[in-house]
């Protein structure tokens, strides 16, 4: 009888040990790349596409209530952005290479040539060319704006976390 209590009695203690899942925060990104001019910039975003430096650009319409903006935050799993904007922005790759991020209000995505990588998994590498060229896919086929790849440099991207707040309302 007493035999039959125990694996009553552990089985609570045994799944209060069970380990946890990893918690999946919003996070923000930094660029690495020793002795270049892109060490340790954040990633930006502006104009639908994504920078090393340079400053975030956001919009609110509600005025009183609006998170700050000014920093370029990813939601959780890196494929979108940490917003308040109804159905969100999605974060893509472009047919030219770009990292890209979607318009508020709108999930269209244009069609991908083959030869970019799947936007189903964030890569944790890119390519950038100096200045303010913006962030690319680090693949051979880019079009990047002085038209030479090999002029780009790669990048690791360092993921630092983020207040679970939505950073933005939406990235402009």
């Amino acid at each position: 009888m007493k035999f039959s209590m125990v694996p009553s009695l552990l089985l609570p203690l045994l799944a209060a040990a069970a380990p946890v899942a990893p918690e999946n925060p919003p996070f923000s990104v930094m660029a690495t790349r020793s002795a270049s001019p892109i060490h340790f910039l954040p990633m930006t975003a502006s104009g639908q596409k994504f920078y090393l430096g340079g400053e975030t650009t956001s919009y609110c319409p509600i005025g009183e209530g609006c998170p700050p903006g000014n920093q370029t935050v990813f939601a959780p799993g890196g494929y979108g952005m940490n917003v308040m904007v109804p159905g969100g922005q999605q974060v893509y790759v472009d047919p030219k290479g770009a990292l890209s991020f979607t318009q508020a209000h709108s999930a269209y995505i244009p069609e991908a040539p083959p030869w970019v990588p799947s936007t189903t998994s964030p890569a944790r590498t890119g390519a950038t060319t100096p200045s303010t060229a913006g962030v690319f896919a680090a693949v051979q086929n880019a079009t990047v704006p002085k038209g030479n790849v090999a002029e780009c440099l790669g990048f690791n991207a360092l993921a630092n976390t983020a207040p679970k707040e939505a950073a933005a309302w939406q990235y402009v």
